[in-house]
């Protein structure tokens, strides 16, 4: 399978940008980070986060004989294993260096990461950023959001609730805030045509799905989906950083 990737991170309307993006086509991993927190601390988590990720998945392309702090899931691929590994390493480098200091802590971050491997893709997510799939003009949320609304109402009736819900952007599982995280995870094969993207709360919490589909399917290449996506998440009014990275199947 070829891939062709495209990315954009904006600060919208905020002072700081804490949202990070990471793209490492050579060890076919993407990953888009939300960083929350006081002061600078949500920017410190969203980096630490990627950065981590990509030096496990590194670490673990390069030597069969790595340490698995977490153990091995039997029933799960080796690659299901790498990336789940990867972002618990993450969860506990984020949770440790907010022990350090009272600025950081508390500090965490949403996660959703992709890591391909032949014609298979393996996905992780924590928190509400979203992985998403357009296959024959029909898109698919991916990944399941850890929020109040979603885990009481249903992924369904959540994303239709009302914009103003109090409760709407509550998490329940994030990066960072636990000495240990649980990621939601699932493996799909790839079909040329396929188009991926990845993106933060800013991008899905003003297009919705229709909107997200429409954008997608018009984009000519990958950059143009990602430019598109944020470009349209701003226009319309998102007040949060906005990013999206957009991996394209031939």
């Amino acid at each position: 399978m070829e891939l062709t990737i495209g990315s954009r991170t904006d600060v919208g309307p905020r002072k700081m940008n804490q949202d990070h993006l990471g793209s490492w086509p050579e060890l076919g991993l993407f990953v888009v980070a939300d960083g929350m927190g006081g002061h600078n601390a949500g920017e410190v988590a969203s980096h630490l986060a990627v950065e981590t990720i990509r030096s496990f998945i590194a670490e673990s392309a390069a030597s069969a004989d790595i340490t698995w702090p977490f153990g091995i899931e039997v029933k799960d691929s080796i690659d299901l294993n790498r990336l789940t590994t990867a972002v618990r390493l993450a969860n506990r480098k984020i949770y440790h260096e907010g022990t350090k200091s009272p600025d950081l802590n508390g500090m965490g971050t949403t996660v959703v990461a992709a890591l391909v491997a032949g014609d298979r893709i393996t996905l992780v997510s924590v928190g509400d950023s979203r992985i998403y799939r357009l296959r024959s003009g029909n898109l698919e949320q991916l990944t399941k959001d850890d929020t109040w609304l979603a885990s009481v109402l249903g992924e369904k009736q959540a994303e239709d609730a009302d914009p103003q819900h109090p409760l709407r952007h509550v998490l329940t599982s994030v990066v960072g805030t636990k000495d240990d995280v649980k990621p939601g995870s699932r493996e799909e094969q790839l079909v040329a045509g396929d188009r991926f993207v990845l993106c933060t709360d800013g991008i899905h919490g003003k297009l919705d799905s229709a909107s997200l589909a429409t954008l997608l399917a018009r984009a000519s290449s990958a950059t143009d989906g990602a430019e598109t996506l944020v470009n349209e998440a701003i226009t319309r009014g998102t007040s949060d950083n906005a990013t999206a990275l957009v991996i394209n199947v031939a």
